[in-house]
């Protein structure tokens, strides 16, 4: 049986990328393509949604996906640990899924696996991402999950070392980790973890060099994941091996 797709979003660049990917997956087939700023009652009748749209209009699309018993994959940025907690107990209560993917590629996710593996070893942790100047929302989501991963592996050492924090030139915190946003041309995707202690320094250090290929085993996994899956996912790590679960 051919599960078929609706993706939101699917006219812009990531949405192109998952409806190439959903081309080439045997069991699956696009049925309904929308902007994001179409009616939501076109979602209704498919089997699987999957959102790629933008930060405003993401949440509005979980909750049309729940409300009709679809699972819904979603792509878009800006979905902090907060943020999911409000769609949490809805997608709990309709015996659902929601599989929230801040990042696709491979790299990142192990970019951000091993910043939060090494996180707990040295005080102080801090983040730069950048992106091209067309990027809504800053951080990136990417930028956030590694951000609350960083916190997770350090429950037991406590918030890093942060100081002059209340400055706004210091970034923004989350989970007490300084994140960085540059937006600017001639980049697409770039993130940088850098972990400091006394007399060292250690940095991870991810570049998204050409997105459809980059994204696309991550989004192969994805897809017949979120059809299966039920409760509330977080992260590409959760269909791969790296020790890492949210």
């Amino acid at each position: 049986m051919t599960t078929q797709v609706a993706i939101v979003g699917g006219t812009g660049k990531l949405g192109a990328i998952i409806h190439a990917v959903i081309d080439d997956l045997d069991g699956f087939e696009v049925s309904r393509i929308l902007s994001s700023s179409s009616d939501l009652s076109e979602l209704v009748g498919a089997d699987l949604v999957i959102d790629a749209s933008t930060p405003q209009v993401s949440i509005d699309v979980v909750r049309s996906a729940v409300e009709h018993g679809q699972n819904v994959l979603v792509a878009t940025s800006g979905w902090s640990a907060e943020r999911i907690a409000l769609v949490r107990p809805l997608v709990e209560a309709a015996g659902t899924a929601a599989v929230f993917i801040p990042n696709f590629s491979l790299g990142s996710v192990l970019g951000s696996a091993l910043a939060a593996a090494a996180a707990p070893f040295f005080d102080s942790a801090e983040i730069v991402e950048a992106h091209r100047e067309t990027k809504i929302d800053s951080p990136s989501g990417t930028a956030v999950r590694t951000a609350e991963l960083i916190a997770a592996a350090r429950s037991e050492q406590g918030p890093v070392s942060a100081p002059h924090a209340d400055q706004r030139a210091r970034g923004q915190q989350v989970g007490s980790v300084p994140i960085h946003s540059l937006r600017r041309p001639g980049v697409i995707a770039k993130q940088e973890v850098v972990l400091a202690g006394p007399g060292e320094s250690l940095t991870f250090t991810h570049d998204t060099v050409e997105p459809a290929l980059a994204y696309a085993p991550g989004i192969r996994l994805a897809v017949p994941f979120a059809r299966d899956a039920t409760g509330v996912v977080v992260g590409l790590e959760n269909m791969i091996d790296i020790g890492i679960r949210s």
